[in-house]
């Protein structure tokens, strides 16, 4: 079984990317937060060449953009432009809820393969079978029952419900109303198990006129519809294995909490990310890159 791993990947830090998006956003932007480049694709990148030596291919889905430290001729790397999998009339896109419906069109992808955020991180040796098993993708969720009436709550009392949230929640709308089931789950936010064809299956054919309309959201919106539609999908399919995983298995840690190495040694955690968020400031970022280079200090292969 050949297994390869997606990145979304944008260096926030680019004048003419910043250029770019501030034109069709129509005002200046402060790159501080989801945008940023703290350096976070390098260790991710050496985490999984010194964790995951079997993965196939390395694709990196990008606008433009090359990271200066790769060495883009070495043959388990491919970056990938927006352009090579983008229809031409929704480009450029800074929504990587609409960008993801078009990773499995990626030119050689493996109908099994692993997608990741340049925030995430492999910390131990894991085999094949920790992603899937018998072929199919094991489905790390988080348990929350409550996520519909959260929602609800905040509405109630006209608290701000951010465009991530409400993604979630179009989501599972949107599956119950094909499949009158409800899974009571939200995304464990880290490295995620996919079969292409079931992408290929909820893009094209099961939500096809739902998702469509949304690929015209440049920026996020409220009417998005997160990727978690792919796991429902395979779970009523029985193309998928439900788990709910511990902070030993996976584990979140808040840029804006700096006790990074604390969590780590307490945890051990497999898979770990580095949650960036408005709550950060320049002073916690700062931390970032010394707490990476001291856990993956060694150069991948495809590293310059």
């Amino acid at each position: 079984m050949e297994i390869d791993l997606v990145y979304l990947w944008v260096n926030g830090n680019d004048p003419k990317w910043l250029q770019k998006k501030e034109h069709y956003l129509n005002q200046k932007i402060d790159i501080r937060g989801r945008y940023e480049d703290n350096q976070e694709l390098k260790y991710a990148l050496r985490s999984v060449d010194k964790h995951l030596p079997w993965i196939r291919k390395i694709f990196i889905l990008t606008d433009n953009q090359v990271p200066h430290f790769l060495n883009t001729n070495h043959p388990k790397i491919k970056i990938v432009d927006h352009t090579e999998v983008m229809p031409k009339e929704i480009l450029p896109n800074f929504n990587s809820s609409v960008i993801e419906n078009f990773i499995y069109k990626i030119p050689g992808l493996s109908e099994h393969y692993l997608y990741s955020n340049d925030d995430m991180f492999v910390h131990a040796d894991l085999d094949p079978s920790f992603f899937f098993r018998d072929g199919l993708p094991i489905k790390r969720m988080v348990y929350d029952p409550l996520t519909k009436q959260k929602i609800n709550l905040k509405r109630f009392f006209n608290f701000n419900i951010n465009t991530h949230r409400l993604s979630i929640e179009n989501a599972y709308t949107l599956f119950k109303k094909h499949f009158n089931h409800y899974y009571p789950i939200k995304p464990h936010h880290n490295i995620d198990a996919f079969l292409k064809s079931d992408y290929k299956a909820v893009v094209e054919e099961v939500f096809k006129s739902e998702i469509k309309p949304t690929f015209m959201n440049r920026f996020r919106h409220k009417s998005d519809i997160q990727r978690i539609l792919v796991d429902y999908y395979a779970l009523a399919k029985k193309r998928g294995i439900l788990t709910y995983p511990n902070r030993s298995e996976s584990c979140r840690l808040k840029v804006h909490k700096t006790n990074y190495q604390r969590k780590i040694d307490r945890y051990k955690p497999k898979l770990f990310c580095l949650n960036d968020s408005e709550h950060a400031t320049d002073q916690h970022r700062a931390q970032i890159e010394p707490f990476l280079k001291n856990l993956f200090p060694e150069k991948a292969e495809f590293e310059l």
